[in-house]
C-alpha cells in the first residue's frame, strides 16, 4: 500500500497517466493467476474466458480468488487514482479504464475477461449501499439457475444484476450516474454476445 505522499503523487498525476495506469492495474489478469500450478491455460479451458465463471468450471477455491482479485483490481484503480473532489467523470473514467484493461489485457494478447468482477469492485468503491442488493439477486439467481439447469446462468445473474444496479442508480443518484452506467451496461452486454447467441440457439 502507498504512503500518503506516494499516494498525493498518484492522485495528482495528470488524468491521461491516471487513466493509463487504472488501465494497468485492470489488466492484471488474476484467472491466469488463480490457475497456477495447476498446468491449465484457463484461455484453453472450458469457455476459454479467463474470468470468474470459467475459473469456477475448474475450482471454487481459484474461482473465488479469481473474484478477489478481479473486483479488486477495479476498487484498486478508481481509490489509488482519483479522489471524490474530483467528480464524477474522473472516478468512472479510472473505473471504465480497469474494466477495459480486464478485457482487453496486454498480457493475454488482448482478449480478456468479460468485466463484470473488475465493475463490481469498481462499483463497490463508488456505490456500496446500491452494488448489495445487486449482489444478492445474482446469487439468486445463480442458485435458482443452477437447481433448475438453466443455460447461460452465469451470464443471466450477472445481467439481470447490471440492469438492476442501472435502476438503482436511477432512483437514487439522477440521471447522469445513470447514463454512464447504461454505457457500462451496454458494454458488458456486447461482451456477452457470444452468451447471448448461444442461448438464443436453443
Amino acid at each position: 500500500m502507498p504512503d500518503g505522499a506516494a499516494l498525493d503523487a498518484l492522485r495528482n498525476a495528470p488524468e491521461a497517466i491516471r487513466i493509463g495506469l487504472a488501465f494497468l492495474v485492470g489488466s492484471i489478469p488474476f484467472a491466469k493467476v488463480a490457475m497456477w500450478g495447476t498446468g491449465i491455460d484457463i484461455t484453453r479451458f472450458g469457455s476459454g474466458n479467463p474470468g470468474f465463471n470459467n475459473v469456477l468450471r475448474y475450482s471454487k477455491w481459484r474461482a473465488a480468488l479469481c473474484l478477489l482479485g478481479d473486483a479488486g483490481k477495479g476498487l484498486a484503480a478508481v481509490w489509488l487514482l482519483s479522489t471524490a473532489a474530483e467528480g464524477l467523470l474522473m472516478r468512472w473514467g479510472c473505473g471504465m479504464a480497469a474494466i477495459a484493461g480486464h478485457c482487453f489485457t496486454p498480457f493475454l494478447r488482448f482478449q480478456g475477461g468479460k468485466g463484470i468482477a473488475t465493475a463490481a469492485g469498481v462499483m463497490l468503491y463508488l456505490y456500496p449501499s446500491d452494488l448489495l442488493p445487486c449482489v444478492l439477486l445474482y446469487i439468486l439467481l445463480r442458485v435458482i439457475g443452477a437447481k433448475l439447469a438453466w443455460a447461460e446462468r452465469g451470464m443471466i445473474a450477472s445481467m439481470s444484476a447490471s440492469v438492476l444496479f442501472v435502476a438503482l442508480l436511477f432512483w437514487r443518484h439522477g440521471v447522469r450516474p445513470a447514463a454512464l452506467g447504461a454505457i457500462l451496461l451496454a458494454f458488458v452486454a456486447w461482451r456477452h454476445k457470444k452468451n447471448f447467441q448461444t442461448l438464443a440457439a436453443r
